[in-house]
């Protein structure tokens, strides 16, 4: 039976019949009565006996393929087409059946047939538009497009298909008009939803994406690439735990979806459970194994452990495989250094940035390129670069405010001062546990951490998320208020928990996120038996090292030199304040110079300062296997040296902004002979 005009078309596209395979039933039927009136007698019976046999073989045809039997509806299709060659649905069905055959080209040769019988029909074009775009024909399936749009302005479909093409040439603007086009004519079109919001994150908009990918779930909650969408634009934004809600949720409905499984691989080793997201890429490659995105993930894995050598020839075999891949290039730049010997490296990265790429990769080549630079000390040629990649991460909706931080800046330090900390002793926890290495980015902080990690008795945590959320529950109590005692309290609770799903034997757990240095005067308050390592670095290696790291989503100061200055000069003045408040029995200070030019002094007053006895074994940190998955993960399995001290130097004539940075009045920390230039 036939399915109704408003019913969903048997042929599984999705789209209801009318708007779909009864289209071109109809148009066909039309063509057939008027073929019939024109015919003489019993020629006339003949010819529409034989369309009314083609008619129930196509209406056969399409039940099979509802049901995902294509192979057996095309003998059907073709049985119909020897009864009614002219038959415009039978030609388009047999080429959506190639389609979900994977046969693209045969598909494509029966959609041209079909417009040769129907020349206008918008459908047909979207589906040719398909099957050349599966063939990597983008010009020609752009050309069909337009042509779509041209034969049916007001098909919403065809202009999902416009935009597609769009967006596959890099005209992305005008991809994103023909998507809102789309969305006017159908406001609950799911697909057009979850286009748009892929061609917004691509030009650096994913707080708008993220909105398009809620709605898109609103209409058909059970769509599994929805909920993937939105879960790979949760991750870029940093925003990891929902991130793997949605990723679980897309698994949920679909549990083959390769992309979902890889978001969570992606996501999961962000949040260091690594043997989580190794199991993510080999569940992969065990359907897909020259899937190139799983072996990149399993590459990365590799390198977080400081398998350099294994890291190396998963990234080159995923770039042999795809030889476009601009994670292949980033990736191999990344963890090693690179030589003149990398010519095809150099050629393929240019080659791409010859191309209209989306925004993030750009960005990431860019970085990659200035790191090849900088390593062949070709030193403009890398600033050069590198600006380029800071330049293009303004595009990108979040920006630096710095009115802002000083305004944060200046009540943390009003808050937390001599009066506050010795009142709420009595609240807080006599934990030992917790040491927080504090700084600024690229100051220090990964090495510091893995050295003691080196320590039988220490383990390195990362960089935990906690104590931003904890200081805006702490300001929005209240800070003098009565809820602050049961507030301490809390706190120490939830965070100590957390700390013991990282090891529940070790006698210190680290965490190592530099930003903490804002909270150091509540981290102290809550557990005034914490140690509290703060790393110093001179601020131009510091300033330029930030400068040189893809860190959009990290910290929107790290794009302009001026904002940095900003946030360096915030950072020493809350700094300034923790060092006169805090004790120095649980605060020190390590110069990162003084570190390099004497390890093991400075690595024994560490140990010592954290309350543990003297282990060798952080002298030969490089050898620890844990995992590392910050930016400095390859600088700290190299043993130590002062390669990367007055770096700063190489490119003293792009750093004006910064200089005076170096003029600022010092009370402890770094040398004032460290800090001359």
């Amino acid at each position: 039976m036939k399915a109704g005009r408003n019913d969903p078309c048997p042929c599984g596209s999705g789209r209801k019949y009318k708007h779909c395979c009864g289209l071109l039933a109809a148009t066909a039927g039309t063509a057939a009565a008027a073929q019939s009136s024109r015919g003489a007698g019993g020629a006339g019976l003949a010819s529409e006996q034989a369309a009314g046999e083609a008619q129930q073989l196509i209406d056969a045809a399409n039940r099979l393929r509802a049901n995902g039997k294509a192979a057996e509806a095309i003998p059907l299709y073709r049985r119909a087409l020897e009864l009614d060659a002219r038959s415009a649905e039978a030609h388009n069905n047999l080429g959506n059946a190639f389609i979900e055959m994977r046969q693209p080209g045969e598909a494509a040769d029966c959609y041209r047939r079909a417009l040769a019988l129907q020349e206008s029909n918008a459908q047909i074009l979207c589906n040719l538009t398909n099957a050349l775009a599966l063939l990597g024909d983008v010009p020609a399936a752009l050309a069909a497009s337009e042509r779509a749009v041209a034969a049916d302005p007001g098909s919403s479909v065809a202009r999902n298909y416009l935009g597609q093409m769009l967006a596959a040439v890099g005209r992305r603007e005008e991809a994103i008009a023909s998507y809102r086009q789309a969305l006017a004519l159908n406001p609950h079109y799911v697909e057009v939803l979850s286009n748009l919001g892929n061609v917004l994150c691509d030009l650096g908009k994913p707080s708008e994406a993220v909105t398009l990918y809620h709605k898109a779930i609103e209409v058909d909650p059970r769509r599994a690439s929805s909920h993937s969408s939105l879960g790979n634009v949760l991750s870029e934004l940093g925003r990891l735990d929902e991130a793997t809600v949605s990723f679980r949720q897309a698994l949920a409905l679909q549990s083959d979806n390769v992309q979902a499984r890889l978001g969570l691989g992606t996501a999961v080793r962000m949040q260091g459970r690594a043997a989580e997201a190794e199991a993510s890429c080999h569940a992969v490659l065990v359907s897909e194994p020259q899937n190139v995105e799983a072996l990149l993930l399993l590459g990365e894995l590799r390198a977080d452990r400081g398998r350099f050598e294994e890291a190396q020839q998963l990234f080159q075999r995923a770039l042999a495989i795809d030889g476009n891949s601009p994670f292949a290039y980033c990736s191999i730049a990344a963890h090693r250094k690179m030589t003149q010997e990398d010519g095809a490296w150099l050629n393929g990265v240019e080659a791409l940035l010859a191309r209209p790429l989306p925004l993030a990769q750009e960005i990431r080549l860019r970085c990659a390129l200035g790191k090849y630079f900088d390593d062949l000390a070709r030193y403009d040629e890398a600033f050069g670069n590198f600006r380029r990649a800071n330049d293009l991460t303004k595009r990108y909706s979040s920006s630096y405010d710095p009115r802002k931080l000083t305004r944060r800046v200046d009540r943390i330090i009003g808050s937390f001062d001599a009066a506050f900390q010795p009142q709420r002793r009595g609240e807080a926890s006599a934990s030992e546990l917790p040491v927080f290495i504090i700084g600024m980015p690229r100051s220090g902080t990964s090495l510091t951490e893995h050295i003691l990690a080196s320590h039988p008795a220490v383990f390195g945590a990362g960089e935990l998320q906690f104590w931003n959320g904890a200081f805006n529950a702490f300001e929005t109590t209240g800070i003098k208020g009565e809820n602050t005692t049961k507030l301490l309290s809390a706190m120490a609770r939830g965070y100590l928990e957390r700390l013991r799903t990282f090891s529940a034997t070790a006698l210190r757990v680290v965490d190592k996120l530099p930003a903490n240095f804002l909270y150091a005067g509540l981290i102290h308050a809550t557990f005034p038996r914490a140690r509290i390592i703060h790393m110093q670095r001179h601020p131009l290696d510091t300033c330029l090292s930030i400068y040189f790291q893809n860190f959009f989503n990290i910290g929107a100061y790290a794009n302009d030199l001026h904002h940095l200055a900003h946030y360096y000069r915030e950072y020493l003045r809350i700094t300034d304040h923790w060092r006169s408040l805090l004790p120095s029995s649980v605060f020190l200070e390590v110069p990162y110079e003084s570190l390099v030019a004497d390890q093991e002094g400075w690595t024994r007053r560490m140990v010592e300062f954290l309350g543990l006895p003297w282990e060798p074994k952080c002298l030969d940190f490089q050898h620890t296997d844990r995992v590392v998955i910050t930016a400095s993960r390859w600088q700290v399995r190299q043993r130590m040296s002062s390669g990367s001290v007055g770096r700063w130097r190489n490119y003293e004539k792009h750093l004006g902004p910064l200089r005076y940075l170096t003029e600022l009045p010092r009370t402890a920390g770094v040398a004032p002979a460290e800090l001359r230039v």
